[in-house]
């Protein structure tokens, strides 16, 4: 089984070394879940549709971009590949923010948070996040950064 299109990851890093970070219910689950920005590329650049998820979950753009790695979180049960980006140089999006809101809403987003990085890993720790491909995402860029080996 193969999904339709690819995921992206985007681990969001302010200048004072902050993840941001969405709370959404997931119905799935029927529980709240915190996680990086994320979504399918619907068929887009894979660069291209992180820029689209950080924006419509999180109301930011950055100015930097990195491609950090790939990943199969799901891969006993198809095929679904997931690029992880790091985005810096965070800033609002110009426009209107009531939109943003909206979008937000739709994707089922309570709220948008800032978290220092290492307090993500101790939430990691304490099961306080329990998405696989947040956790995954984090480690990526925790290597990437030199932060874990």
């Amino acid at each position: 089984v193969e999904v339709a299109h690819p995921a992206v990851f985007v681990v969001a890093l302010t200048h004072d070394d902050e993840v941001v970070l969405v709370d959404l219910y997931r119905y799935t689950t029927g529980r709240w879940s915190t996680e990086v920005p994320a979504g399918s590329t619907d068929g887009e650049d894979a660069l291209v549709a992180a820029r689209r998820e950080l924006a419509e979950e999180t109301g930011l753009e950055a100015d930097e971009w990195t491609r950090i790695g790939g990943m199969s979180s799901l891969n006993g049960i198809c095929d679904a590949p997931e690029h992880v980006f790091l985005a810096r140089g965070l800033r609002a999006v110009a426009g209107d923010a009531a939109a943003t809101r909206a979008t937000q809403a739709e994707e089922g987003i309570a709220r948008v948070r800032r978290v220092p990085f290492a307090e993500v890993l101790a939430m990691i720790g304490r099961g306080e996040i329990v998405d696989a491909e947040t956790m995954a995402a984090m480690l990526h860029v925790a290597v990437h950064l030199g932060r874990v080996r």
